[in-house]
């Protein structure tokens, strides 16, 4: 058994660090497996050398976070964690500046740190992992800094009209209506970063557009940063299709779940194989989010786990 203490002079901090009702506490006992109390300004960590080396370390980075900050957000909890877990170097996430935003927009773990680096440095991301990961909405928010900056000239957000076995036929309304459903999600994140007076006027100058992937055949998008969201729902005939839309200037960033794949039986995903496919060329990253970069509630992290590690049971 191995021990060790930190000191906490300031009360408001220390309950800073436990979080509402100790829940960052109880998850970092959990995850680390290690006993922590406090008494007299002072948190005690027991445990295996080991782990209490990485709850002594994540406690000092949130300590640093709760004087800077005042508070402790759950996502910072799972930031720290995950960097500490994964042996990384800690430094505080990158501010996505995105002017007039509702809130500040950082990555919030250590794989959302490497997916927005990659999206800084490559013309060509492609990104999967769970939902809740932050998959489309840090694309979304790298697009409208890109666009208020003015270093591109027209932000596309694309989606395929494929989900949950449904066809689009039998949606009622006319065609503007029956691909509503599979374009509000990238509308969601928009509107969490512009107002809707903003989104309307660039939308009304061909600044924004939010379009099914059936409308991006025979288009070259230049100076553009387009947004390929639930890709794992393209075929290999429409990922080849998309990707060579690419014209000067441009910026792609193909994001999807491979575990939610809604084609019909025996389809490729066409997310599946161009990351497979174009793993080797120069210009194009690939990350991989994973259940530590989950930032929703704390229950998304559980139920995705509980649905990999236990297969569904046929009636």
């Amino acid at each position: 058994m191995f021990e060790t203490t930190i000191s906490v002079v300031d009360s408001k901090v220390l309950l800073s660090l436990f979080g509402p009702c100790d829940q960052h506490l109880r998850r970092l006992r959990d995850t680390l497996s290690v006993r922590i109390s406090a008494r007299n300004d002072q948190i005690r960590i027991e445990g295996d050398e080991p782990a209490v080396a990485k709850a002594t370390a994540v406690l000092e980075e949130l300590k640093v976070l709760a004087h800077r900050h005042g508070t402790v957000p759950t996502e910072e909890v799972s930031r720290v964690l995950a960097t500490i877990q994964n042996g990384e170097a800690l430094h505080e996430a990158p501010l996505i500046e995105v002017p007039n935003a509702a809130r500040k927009i950082r990555a919030r773990t250590a794989g959302q740190v490497t997916y927005v680096n990659a999206i800084r440095q490559h013309d060509l991301v492609f990104c999967t992992g769970p939902a809740g990961t932050g998959k489309t909405y840090l694309a979304v928010a790298m697009a409208v800094a890109a666009l208020k900056k003015e270093s591109i000239r027209k932000l596309v957000l694309v989606r395929p009209a494929v989900e949950a076995g449904e066809s689009l036929g039998y949606l009622p309304g006319d065609m503007q209506a029956k691909i509503n459903p599979y374009l509000r999600p990238l509308l969601d994140a928009l509107r969490e970063m512009m107002d809707y007076d903003q989104i309307k006027r660039y939308t009304e100058q061909d600044l924004i557009e939010v379009a099914p992937l059936a409308y991006m055949r025979g288009r070259t998008l230049n100076e553009a940063f387009v947004i390929l969201d639930e890709a794992q729902n393209t075929s290999v005939s429409q990922m080849r299709m998309f990707l060579t839309r690419m014209g000067t200037g441009s910026k792609f960033v193909v994001s999807g779940d491979t575990t939610q794949v809604d084609l019909p039986p025996h389809a490729r995903s066409g997310l599946i194989d161009a990351v497979r496919r174009l793993r080797h060329i120069e210009g194009c990253a690939n990350v991989r989010l994973t259940n530590a970069d989950i930032v929703r509630h704390r229950l998304v992290q559980d139920i995705v786990r509980a649905y990999e590690e236990t297969p569904a049971k046929r009636r």
